[in-house]
């Protein structure tokens, strides 16, 4: 009788043990992502960035274009006496005509598609810059949204536990049943804050997954942790200084002030005309009666032409002109960027400054308490020695320091990535 009952319980086991064993091989196949994949993943699988990465066909384009001459023009003509009554005579020419760029010009548009080019290199690695930062931010808040979705369950189950008491204590006849049923309604906030905690988790997976570019049906873990230990070796001036030479915003401004320079030089250049030269060739047929008797006769004749405009009204005043307002408008926006990139630096610096006190007020003075504050309220209540309402108020308070002490963990990170982006320096090392 007991192997009977010993082996239906075995045989109770197996389906358990193989959905263990099946959970567990679907969790190892499930993809792991950590924040260095997810960036590089980004990278490559971006839409917006790949269709900006698509544009550089365009600058490829236009520096071929540059670089073409003019295409030669062939004039052909032909005439014929036949419709007024002289037959025998006609007329063929041809010609080919080929316009010759003057003062460099060829050169010169190439350097301005060179100029092209390298503001579209500094454009994309832009691109990259802001969508790292994009992409971290992003991370950050998927972390902080598991973080406290694992601190909502806590939550739940220390309301559960308080639960299990009161309800001791109910049956004991030590408490009335009001403080159970506020007990109840503790749990009932917890469950709906977990629900709140899942929904913008959700829609923090879906922001990072977007920005990645992953297919849909695809969620792979999200693994990583915010820094605890994060200390600052640079100074703001060191800082500062990384911006001015690194941010690829500002390289592309001034790949564009290059730019100008180059337009202006294209625009008196232009002030000189081209040239084009020509080659003829004529064949005239002509037909004269002399005493009643027609004599033909055929000349052919060959010609060069050269033709230039004369510059006496229009010298390219206004080419010249607009080239040196764009010029003077680039310099402007280089200026005012510079300055708004320093800017940026300081405030996000003071930022990380400000979140790393904050953080600092947590971990020395608020968190090593507040553990043991709980379990004392919680001991002291199964004893009877406080009422119910401290309890509650203690692990509402535990729930918030511990929730506040999260955002400041995840305050502290995005402030980093922040100063990180406006110094286009990964602090941990490297260069964005």
């Amino acid at each position: 009788m007991g192997t009977t009952v010993f082996t239906r319980r075995a045989l109770l086991l197996v389906p358990s043990i193989f959905c263990i064993f099946a959970s567990t091989s679907v969790q190892a196949a499930e993809p792991r992502l950590t924040l260095a994949q997810a960036i590089e993943y980004s990278l490559q699988n971006n839409g917006d960035l790949k269709s900006f990465r698509d544009g550089k066909g365009i600058r490829d384009a236009g520096k071929v274009r540059a670089g073409l001459l003019p295409n030669p023009s062939l004039e052909v003509e032909a005439g014929t006496g036949a419709l007024t009554g002289s037959s025998a005579e006609n007329s063929l020419s041809l010609g080919l005509s080929q316009e010759f760029l003057l003062a460099g010009k060829r050169e010169k548009r190439l350097n301005i598609a060179d100029r092209e080019l390298e503001m579209y290199r500094w454009q994309l690695a832009d691109q990259e810059r802001v969508l790292r930062e994009e992409v971290k931010t992003a991370f950050y808040d998927v972390i902080l949204a598991e973080q406290r979705s694992t601190l909502a369950d806590r939550y739940i189950v220390l309301n559960r536990q308080l639960l299990d008491v009161t309800r001791e204590r109910l049956t004991a006849g030590d408490i009335p049943e009001l403080e159970m049923n506020l007990v109840k309604v503790e749990l009932a906030r917890s469950e709906g804050a977990k629900i709140e905690v899942e929904k913008a988790l959700n829609q923090n997976q879906a922001k990072l997954l977007t920005l990645m570019g992953r297919p849909l049906g695809e969620y792979p873990a999200i693994v990583g942790t915010f820094g605890t230990e994060l200390s600052m070796t640079k100074k703001l001036v060191e800082l500062k200084q990384l911006a001015h030479g690194k941010r690829p915003d500002l390289k592309a401004m001034e790949a564009e002030k290059t730019r100008g320079d180059a337009d202006i030089i294209l625009a008196q250049a232009e002030r000189i005309p081209n040239m084009t030269a020509g080659l003829a060739f004529k064949r005239d047929a002509t037909a004269i009666e002399v005493s009643g008797v027609e004599h033909k006769d055929t000349d052919y004749i060959i010609g060069l032409k050269l033709s230039m405009p004369i510059p006496v009204f229009d010298k390219n005043q206004a080419g010249v002109q607009e080239a040196r307002a764009k010029r003077s408008s680039t310099e402007s926006r280089l200026t005012a960027a510079t300055r708004n990139a320093e800017r940026e630096v300081e405030t996000a610096y003071t930022s990380f400054m400000n979140a790393e006190k904050v953080l600092s007020l947590y971990k020395s003075n608020i968190v090593p308490q507040l553990e043991e504050n709980l379990k004392l309220t919680q001991e002291a209540y199964r004893l009877g020695e406080v009422g119910i309402l401290a309890v509650i108020q203690e692990q509402k308070k535990f729930f918030e320091v511990n929730e506040g002490y999260l955002t400041a963990l995840h305050d502290r990170q995005a402030a980093l990535v922040k100063l990180e982006t406006a110094a286009a320096t990964e602090l941990t090392g490297g260069v964005q």
